[in-house]
């Protein structure tokens, strides 16, 4: 079976769940899934997984991501952007770049954030937009997540516009709100676009009508966001060994740390992820690509 990835340009307006039906169409076949959802409408880097490569995506989702975001101050909506309905509005001045400099730099590092009502988290087999639309508000508890980085790039009478980079399950939309309560005004995330998710940057994504046009010039090898993990190749007997699903000794492992492994054979072909167990010195094989 065919199997890669494909770093996806999604434009606004778009489900997530829309893209993945696009290439289910475009490469006629049914095992497709996406890495980090991203609001329709938002845009940016949707990596897409096809064939064997979908068996990988759980590795993807660990990466950090980076967003240009506008914020727009002066009112606020049910949904934190500007496609809900306002619920509060007032005159705001906006602070200086100084301030907002110092606001920005404040959430650097690890924060707790609370997850938006309008998200798809799960709370007793509901997601919460769901309730929400059902006018349901329910007590969300607060996540630990990591400001990498934050940078302004631009500040007008009513809008800031800037960079961040933050790990897996950040809400930007969260992080905006959070930003409006320290400059004391009600605020939307009126733009965002995704600009890199781990391996997969904007300037390197594939447009729909790109892909659509040359299917096969978009895809890349199912190993290409894996290279955060540590490489280790195998020779031909103890690759079969892998491939059966059996561990292999490594006395050389007694001194590192418990971690992940991409696992390849003598001719450099990716046939599993391994984990290292210290204990007894091994790598044992978590996911087989390629059976014996």
């Amino acid at each position: 079976m065919i199997g890669g990835l494909i770093n996806i340009l999604k434009p606004p307006g778009m489900t997530s769940h829309d893209v993945v039906a696009f290439i289910r169409r475009v490469y006629h076949l049914k095992r497709v899934g996406h890495a980090g959802t991203l609001d329709p409408a938002a845009a940016g880097v949707l990596p897409v997984a096809i064939g064997t490569g979908t068996r990988l995506l759980e590795y993807m989702t660990d990466c950090d991501k980076s967003y240009r975001t506008l914020l727009t101050i002066g009112y606020e909506t049910d949904t934190g952007d500007d496609t809900g309905t306002i619920i509060r509005s007032t005159d705001c001045i906006m602070p200086s770049p100084e301030k907002i400099e110092e606001v920005l730099t404040s959430f650097l590092g690890i924060i707790e954030q609370v997850p938006p009502m309008y998200s798809a988290i799960k709370i007793q087999g509901k997601k919460l937009y769901e309730l929400a639309r059902a006018g349901i508000t329910v007590e969300r508890k607060a996540r630990t997540v990591t400001i990498h980085d934050i940078k302004l790039l631009q500040v007008t009478e009513k809008s800031i516009l800037f960079d961040v980079t933050c790990s897996k399950g950040t809400y930007i939309r969260s992080l905006c709100t959070d930003i409006g309560e320290k400059i004391n005004c009600p605020v939307v995330m009126s733009f965002l676009v995704r600009t890199r998710v781990g391996s997969f940057a904007v300037d390197q994504a594939f447009t729909l009508e790109e892909i659509e046009e040359n299917p096969t010039n978009a895809l890349l090898p199912v190993d290409t966001a894996l290279e955060y993990l540590p490489k280790v190749a195998l020779s031909p007997e103890i690759a079969q060994a892998f491939k059966h699903g059996q561990s292999i000794r490594n006395t050389s492992l007694n001194n590192t740390e418990q971690t992940l492994l991409r696992i390849y054979d003598h001719e450099n072909l990716l046939i599993g992820i391994g984990q290292i167990n210290t204990d007894l010195a091994v790598i044992v094989p978590i996911k087989v690509l390629v059976s014996g």
